[in-house]
């Protein structure tokens, strides 16, 4: 079994749902964390609570569909984490229409978030992971890249898109000591799946929690160097 303490981890979309679940659960590892978003006032609550467990914990404020603020923003972040192991891009965003009816800009929004955020910050990080050759990138991609559903078109191709850019990069950088896996979580009781009315902030006992998916995360990188979770996915027990 690995050992996770002192190790360096980014995770973007890091100051609610699964991304500050996943934090939370590092610091209680002893793995010092960066987490990334666009509100200020959510990431300074969660560094604060993080640091609770004798971390180091930071911050940064960007948006990742904007590269230049990725560039900026994963610099400063590296340069007061000193290196960085693990990186969870958790950051995305979803809405749901007919193919028809949705705006073209909020098509386009969601595929420049959900894909090219997560390639930004990726080609951001993965030069120092080749340098010390080693690391873990951990790509959270949704039951919704596996197949397609009614209204779902942006959402689907996007995560679609992180399945195949995924496994991609997972065969390229296995020669540089670098774990790359992909998971396809099923509906999760987060901040996003609530607001959008598919999960309910009083269903503890049907539908997955943040937590539940923290766990699996931990668990994947508890696993000796010499194997790698190539990809999961996370249900319910209950239909």
């Amino acid at each position: 079994m690995s050992e996770l303490k002192n190790k360096k981890a980014i995770i973007t979309g890091g100051s609610r749902g699964l991304g500050k679940a996943t934090a939370i659960a590092f610091a209680k590892e002893g793995i010092d964390v960066a987490i990334t978003g666009r509100n200020e006032a959510l990431l300074k609550e969660t560094v604060a609570e993080l640091q609770t467990y004798g971390v180091l914990a930071t911050y940064a404020v960007f948006d990742v569909g904007n590269y230049e603020a990725v560039k900026t923003g994963i610099n400063s972040i590296i340069k007061t984490l000193g290196s960085v192991d693990i990186l969870v891009n958790n950051a995305g965003i979803a809405a749901f229409g007919s193919f028809i009816d949705m705006e073209v800009s909020q098509w386009s929004q969601i595929i420049q978030t959900n894909l090219m955020g997560m390639y930004y910050v990726t080609k951001q990080v993965l030069p120092y992971m080749v340098n010390q050759n080693e690391g873990d990138i951990i790509n959270v991609a949704s039951t919704a890249g596996l197949n397609g559903n009614a209204t779902t078109s942006a959402y689907s191709a996007s995560k679609f898109a992180v399945i195949g850019m995924s496994e991609s990069l997972m065969k390229e950088v296995r020669k540089n000591n670098i774990r790359v896996c992909t998971l396809t979580p099923s509906t999760i009781a987060s901040d996003m799946s609530i607001n959008l009315g598919i999960a309910k902030k009083d269903s503890e006992d049907s539908v997955l929690q943040p937590e539940d998916f923290a766990e699996l995360i931990v668990a994947g990188l508890k696993l000796p160097r010499r194997a790698m979770l190539k990809g999961a996915s996370l249900w319910s027990t209950n239909p």
